[in-house]
């Protein structure tokens, strides 16, 4: 993948401007390199994400987005909408433009001297944008460098922010090697299970990786992806990309092999050609955003999904086709034992007038917390009634 050119440098006093997805599309070699130059890379608001995402019918035509600029540099996006939930009582609340596949929420800032200044402007946009209500922000990176300064912009204008809840993003920084990373891994114990179970799996014939990142070696890998997805339990469920037609478009779209920064990839793990996990993900600023993982579940017991994962690592480590690896997970990730890092991934509810309007900051973070146990409540239902069915069935 060729690396976009960089434009000038800024030249003026960052502003911040409310557009359209078409408009800001017109400025793609900015965006591109807004991208490249991120300070906490991400891709899920890059160009070709959100173009894809439009394309499948899951962002709306006129998705509006806050950019802040340089003089012609663009310097921070974020995508948003006006949406009403519990938390803001029947009134309209501004969230983060959100999917079943966008994991990150922080805006795409690029990182220089000047992004204190980028950060002011982009919190004055977000003020604008919501029209002074509140924000509700899901899957926001609240212990990186940009996730600290971004909410401390916010205080520092004025606003008041509360946590609704948080949970610990497994990652993977590099090591010098993979011996290394083996040697100072916590979790010897769980290395070697791993190593057991690729074992188990190999008895059955010849174990091979197969990496895919263009081309029709990637293509061929999204539909083995798709096709194994839905003979398993998401299948069963109706929740495989496979079973919505403009999930598959989305997916087939998405991991084409990118575009601009941001590049895509299939890491396939197979005994004599059958496979028997994929894992599908976007690299964007050095980060390898693993969004999507799939396995046969005939092999259960040879963990082939988690497997494949330790394979990822392996090639991580002799290619150097990364920095790190984001598990783009959520709370209670099998891939906690295995990698190491962890990030803080916090929703927050962030409040302009600083809690002081009709409904206190307190109460509003309540109401989502409320919110949260009542849906998964009805999530351990759903799945306790299809269990019974199951076995039902079985008898």
């Amino acid at each position: 993948m060729t690396a976009p050119s960089r434009l000038p440098a800024p030249s003026s006093t960052p502003t911040f401007a409310i557009l359209d997805l078409a408009a800001l599309e017109r400025e793609g070699a900015a965006w591109d390199d807004l991208v490249s130059r991120a300070m906490d890379p991400h891709p899920h608001y890059s160009r070709h994400v959100l173009a894809t995402h439009r394309a499948a019918g899951l962002a709306p035509d006129d998705l509006r987005i806050v950019v802040v600029r340089s003089g012609v540099r663009l310097d921070a996006v974020l995508p948003f909408r006006s949406t009403y939930d519990l938390c803001g009582l029947g009134r309209p609340v501004a969230q983060p433009f959100l999917s079943p596949f966008v994991t990150a929420t922080l805006p795409l800032v690029g990182d220089g001297p000047d992004w204190p200044a980028t950060l002011a402007a982009l919190v004055a946009g977000l003020r604008a944008a919501s029209g002074g209500r509140p924000w509700r922000w899901p899957l926001l990176a609240t212990g990186t460098r940009l996730g600290q300064a971004l909410c401390a912009a916010m205080k520092a204008d004025g606003w008041a922010l509360g946590e609704v809840e948080a949970f610990a993003r497994p990652m993977l920084d590099r090591r010098p090697s993979h011996d290394a990373f083996v040697t100072d891994h916590p979790h010897r114990a769980r290395l070697k299970d791993l190593r057991r179970r690729q074992r188990r799996l190999s008895e059955g014939g010849h174990l091979t990786l197969e990496t895919a990142t263009v081309g029709d070696a990637l293509a061929a890998a999204v539909e083995t992806f798709l096709a194994l997805e839905k003979i398993g339990w998401k299948g069963a469920a109706g929740s495989a990309m496979a079973c919505r037609a403009p999930h598959t478009a989305f997916a087939r779209a998405l991991f084409s092999g990118g575009g601009g920064p941001v590049s895509a990839r299939a890491d396939t793990l197979a005994r004599d050609g059958r496979p028997l996990a994929v894992s599908l993900a976007l690299l964007a600023g050095g980060t390898a955003c693993l969004l999507k993982t799939t396995y046969d579940e005939a092999e259960r017991a040879g963990a082939p999904g988690l497997v494949l994962e330790a394979e990822i690592v392996r090639v991580l480590h002799e290619t150097a086709f990364a920095e790190r690896l984001d598990s783009a997970t959520l709370a209670g990730s099998a891939l906690e034992s295995l990698y190491p890092e962890r990030e803080t991934i916090a929703e927050i509810v962030a409040v302009p007038d600083g809690g002081r309007g009709l409904v206190s900051l307190e109460r509003r973070v309540r109401l989502a917390r409320f919110e949260h146990a009542a849906k998964a409540g009805a999530k351990r239902h759903l799945a306790e009634s299809a269990m019974a069915q199951r076995l039902m069935g079985r008898r």
